[in-house]
């Protein structure tokens, strides 16, 4: 006997309204450059909000006897079970936009109080095939990459909290690396694009597939270069260190603050001091924050306390007497004043003086100023860059970094 429930959700399935509620959506948050879309139940209906540019914005609001059926064609879309509603469900599917464009959505269900929410991320075409200078690296960070990139050996990291980029990051990086005489491979959690020439290989938990098993099969694969998404314990490090220690080049990512801060991690995690001398070769930190509209940006004077925030790290860099700039606000960016992304990087390179620091077991504050010392631009100071050529502003600077 068939569930009444379920009779119900196919009967409006059977209607073109759930259809055209999804289709509607996503072709909005296409069209509105979204990462992201929120389907959020409440005690009024639905919630739905986009990310766009870091942040969420509310669009509408759906009458609550729809969240059933809307649900359902997202779950019959992705292959998740339509008769579950009380446990997390992962999926994906690919949305066909009126241009003729496929695009990859990666789903994910949770049950909250008011029913089940929907988080569905946007994985754009060609939106993995980026340069370091369209990330927003400047020159020379872009040639401290590329020199590590040219080793056959050694550790290349990423730092940063989540949503920060590092995985876009790493891709740039991968795709600056000859697939066609050398063997990559990655082992993601979840794999977002497709690396032509790449061997992905997706963690699956669940079937006992998690980085470190994964790292000791690849391992066994004949690779040179070895993409890792995250180091997340000591056994995974250990054998991304090993890795590297034998001849194979390793890039993975990193939970924290800023650049230098990967070393004490390491050691937390569990390793030893002259193994991450010996395997590190460059960290890079970064953040991403707003790129101002060039629609409607305009020369400003910035409020005096948002200039305190930022004189209390580095007093010499700002003058209340510089130009600044700021967007008022367009159609072309929603109101907003600003219109895309772009990275802010603090790059720390291994060289042999900073390789006997960190083997001798220095603090991370000494560490620190002798990295600056030996030239590494920190956050701040590439973000007060980019705010002096116009592409962000101090607010920007302020709320992603220093708030």
């Amino acid at each position: 006997m068939q569930d009444t429930r379920t009779q119900s959700i196919q009967e409006i399935l059977s209607t073109p309204s759930a259809v055209t509620v999804i289709n509607t959506v996503l072709q909005e948050a296409l069209e509105a450059g979204a990462s992201d879309i929120h389907l959020n139940p409440d005690r009024e209906g639905v919630r739905v909000r986009i990310r766009i540019d870091g942040l969420l914005q509310d669009v509408r609001t759906l009458p609550a006897h729809t969240h059933p059926a809307v649900l359902s064609r997202i779950k019959i879309l992705s292959g998740l079970r339509t008769d579950e509603h009380f446990t997390a469900q992962d999926g994906r599917f690919t949305f066909i936009d009126p241009d003729g464009h496929e695009n990859d959505v990666r789903v994910s269900i949770a049950p909250t109080y008011y029913g089940e929410n929907a988080v569905l991320r946007i994985l754009v075409p060609g939106g993995e095939k980026k340069s370091l200078r369209s990330l927003g690296c400047r020159n020379g960070h872009q040639l401290l990459l590329t020199r590590a990139l040219e080793q056959s050996s050694g550790m290349i990291l990423a730092t940063g909290p989540t949503g920060s980029g590092k995985t876009t990051l790493l891709y740039a990086l991968l795709q600056m690396l000859d697939s066609e005489t050398r063997s990559i491979v990655t082992l993601e959690d979840p794999i977002e694009y497709s690396l032509p020439g790449t061997n992905q290989i997706p963690v699956n938990t669940e079937r006992g597939l998690t980085f470190a098993n994964g790292l000791r099969s690849v391992l066994r694969q004949d690779p040179d270069i070895i993409m890792v998404g995250e180091i997340r314990d000591e056994e995974t490090a250990r054998l991304a260190v090993h890795a590297a220690l034998t001849g194979h080049l390793v890039l993975s990512t990193l939970h924290t603050n800023d650049a230098v801060s990967a070393v004490p991690r390491l050691q937390d995690i569990g390793i030893e001091p002259y193994l991450i001398a010996s395997t590190v070769r460059l960290v890079i930190a970064q953040r991403l924050v707003r790129r101002m509209c060039s629609e409607c940006k305009e020369p400003y004077t910035p409020e005096e306390h948002v200039l305190e925030r930022i004189r209390k790290f580095v007093p010499e860099k700002i003058s209340g007497l510089e130009v600044f700039f700021k967007g008022h606000g367009c159609i072309a960016c929603r109101g907003t004043g600003y219109r895309g992304r772009v990275g802010v990087f603090e790059v720390f390179a291994v060289d042999e003086i900073i390789r006997t620091s960190i083997e001798t077991g220095t603090g991370q504050d000494t560490l620190r100023a002798l990295a600056l010392s030996r030239g590494m631009v920190p956050l701040l100071g590439d973000g007060l860059e980019k705010v002096r050529k116009g592409i962000t502003s101090i607010d920007e600077i302020a709320r992603a970094s220093y708030a």
